[in-house]
């Protein structure tokens, strides 16, 4: 008997779901979001990946990253690969890596687009913001 696609993505481990999810974006948007991937799990040994929010419209969910609480999500748009993150009106971005959700009142995105040069240096040092967002005493 053949496993239904979402039955089988249960039985894998996240590393492995993210692993089809990238493999699925089978453009630049996969090799794209496969290098912010490894940025963000070269940032600091305590990042764990997890995959939520499977649903209908999305069933394979949404890749995100944690330590004591969510650090970023990733999504491939029809443009661009977006990291979320969830506490980024409260972080430092001495760079400004932020280019869109610029108006909430929490979180902050960063679009990546096809031509674009990913600064390695400065979305490590933000996602160790996020890391201390999670960690610091001041969390809510």
């Amino acid at each position: 008997m053949k496993k239904s696609p979402a039955k089988s993505l249960r039985e894998k481990s996240a590393s492995q779901q993210i692993d089809a999810i990238i493999t699925k974006s089978n453009d630049w948007r996969g090799k794209r979001l496969s290098e912010l991937r490894n940025l963000i799990m070269e940032s600091s040994n305590d990042i764990i990946e997890e995959v939520k929010w499977k649903k209908p419209s999305n069933p394979m969910g949404v890749p995100v990253w944690s330590h004591n609480g969510i650090i970023c999500m990733g999504n491939t748009l029809k443009s661009a690969v977006r990291l979320t993150f969830p506490k980024g009106a409260r972080m430092k971005d001495p760079k400004k890596l932020f280019n869109t959700r610029l108006d909430s009142k929490k979180v902050r995105a960063i679009d990546f687009f096809e031509c674009d040069t990913v600064n390695e240096a400065a979305l490590k040092a933000l996602i160790l913001e996020a890391v201390k967002q999670n960690t610091s005493k001041a969390r809510s």
